[in-house]
């Protein structure tokens, strides 16, 4: 890869589609099993769930993308993004516990964590079955945050074949 003639964005976007397609599969079938099985009710349109979900996929692609120019070994990445990332990400997403009752301190901490933000379009989306113009919000942070992580991958990428 170092030697060939292939642009680094090449490079990144061949390792990301496979993924990219895999989550959408993954999406399609989380969505038909809560709708079918789980009777859900998917109350919101499901374009903007899609264009929502999308949005989220490709910022977690880029966050990976980040940790694998960040890390030198496969161990390393691991321990980044599982031990380093997943816990607070977890924890500090207002999946488990509501972010309101967290102290302030950690509520500032929980606005730096992306899938806050996913979770609370997907719950007006889905249960609430609101309008893009009250998802706006977590559409700007989410794509903001996306655009980044990107960016700062692409650039530490370039670095790296430097």
């Amino acid at each position: 890869l170092l030697v060939s003639p292939v642009r680094p964005l090449m490079i990144m976007i061949a390792k990301v589609a496979p993924y990219l397609v895999l989550a959408f599969a993954i999406l399609t079938t989380i969505l038909l099993m809560a709708r079918y099985v789980l009777d859900v009710p998917l109350a919101g349109s499901i374009v903007w769930i899609y264009v929502i979900s999308t949005i989220y996929i490709i910022l977690a692609l880029s966050l990976g993308l980040l940790i694998s120019t960040i890390a030198t070994t496969q161990l390393m990445a691991l321990l980044l993004s599982a031990m380093v990332l997943l816990m607070p990400i977890v924890m500090l997403s207002g999946m488990i516990f509501p972010v309101e009752s967290m102290p302030e301190v950690l509520q500032w901490i929980a606005a730096l964590v992306p899938p806050r933000y996913y979770i609370q379009a997907m719950r007006k989306l889905m249960i609430m079955g609101v309008d893009i113009s009250n998802i706006v919000r977590e559409i700007y942070i989410l794509s903001a945050m996306a655009l980044f992580l990107l960016i700062v991958a692409l650039a530490k990428f370039k670095k790296r074949l430097c």
